[in-house]
């Protein structure tokens, strides 16, 4: 596990005071330095430090999980989820579009790696679902599988990913500190830690296994399933595409759409108070490292394209050869001979 990229997510999980707005916080390398600092206090999150510690390995693999997806996610933009610490650091202390990711992406690798662990019989605390599983709220009866044929019968069964319990301790460890603070930057970062929940909560699959003799499928067992994590980074990137950017209301305890000819957003939705800088050069004031010397797509019209990437500088074009097979025969038995050929490959870089 590499300790960058858990700095880089676990500043979310610091203790947001005045003071720590205002001057950044100390770097935390391991979710137990949350514990260190609030060894005195009390409550759920107190009972994990003090109680579950097979849980605290889980949230960190968690955390590197959301830190490994989110580097994926935006690989082929300005700003690329950096696990630069001093950038970082600076992107959590805003509150931007990307900033909102980084909270919601975070939140569901902690609950996805909660959540396996379960399935796994890695925690004490928890075990996989059996049996029939719950509606979720709101609906009055239970998904069904896909509908087996007159010869087929089906029954819940398996085991089930325990989503449930991920969510709570998900909320336990990454909410706790914050439920008592009304402030706008706190509301935000509440919501899309619970968007990043509901992005594997709200796409929960059916998995099942046929039983019977000759291949026949005369009984299907069933169990909930999560979806891959690339699915749920996916989501949230669509997510980051249309999120809002929202205002404090003037009750002070809620917020609302900037412009009223917005639409509230939904509790599955990404939002954001401040306007993202365009990272195009290097700036330490927002954390942005700037995009001189990264690669460009000279054919793509999208965020990798060269004139987005570059920010309209321009790039240089360079030749390399690279070694791949080639001419690959099979010899019996039971050998594949192959040459080595040299492609070249044109590569653009921003200026």
């Amino acid at each position: 596990m590499r300790p960058v990229l858990i700095a880089a997510c676990l500043l979310l999980l610091a203790p947001i005071t005045d003071s720590w707005w205002a001057s950044g916080s100390a770097v935390i390398l391991d979710p137990r330095m949350v514990c260190k600092k609030n060894r005195r206090s009390r409550g759920r999150l107190a009972h994990i430090c003090r109680n579950e510690t097979g849980l605290l390995k889980e949230i960190s693999r968690g955390v590197t999980l959301g830190a490994t997806e989110c580097a994926h996610q935006f690989r082929h933009r300005r700003w690329n989820c950096t696990t630069q610490r001093r950038s970082m650091r600076k992107i959590l202390m805003r509150d931007t579009r990307e900033t909102g990711f980084v909270n919601a992406i975070t939140a569901a690798g902690v609950t996805y790696a909660i959540t396996r662990a379960c399935t796994a019989g890695s925690l004490l605390e928890c075990s996989c679902e059996k049996g029939v599983p719950k509606p979720r709220r709101g609906r009055t009866q239970t998904p069904q599988p896909p509908a087996p044929t007159q010869t087929e019968q089906w029954q819940w069964g398996g085991c089930s990913d325990n989503v449930r319990f991920g969510l709570q301790k998900s909320r336990e460890f990454m909410d706790s500190r914050y439920r008592k603070r009304s402030d706008i930057k706190t509301m935000i970062k509440l919501h899309n830690h619970n968007a990043g929940r509901l992005a594997i909560k709200n796409n929960m699959k059916v998995d099942c296994k046929c039983h019977g003799l000759s291949g026949s499928c005369t009984l299907r067992t069933c169990w909930w399933r999560m979806p891959t994590f690339r699915e749920v980074g996916d989501r949230l990137r669509d997510k980051f595409e249309g999120a809002a950017k929202v205002i404090s209301s003037n009750d002070g305890d809620s917020f609302m759409p900037e412009s009223p000819n917005i639409k509230r957003p939904g509790k599955k939705d990404i939002i954001y108070s401040e306007e993202s800088p365009d990272f195009c050069g290097p700036n330490m004031k927002t954390g942005s490292l700037g995009t001189e010397g990264r690669q460009c797509n000279i054919s793509s019209a999208g965020t990798d394209s060269c004139d987005q990437l570059c920010c309209r500088r321009g790039y240089i074009q360079t030749s390399i050869k690279e070694a791949e097979n080639c001419n690959c025969q099979f010899k019996w038995c039971c050998e594949v001979i192959c040459k080595t050929c040299y492609v070249k490959r044109d590569i653009q870089t921003c200026l």
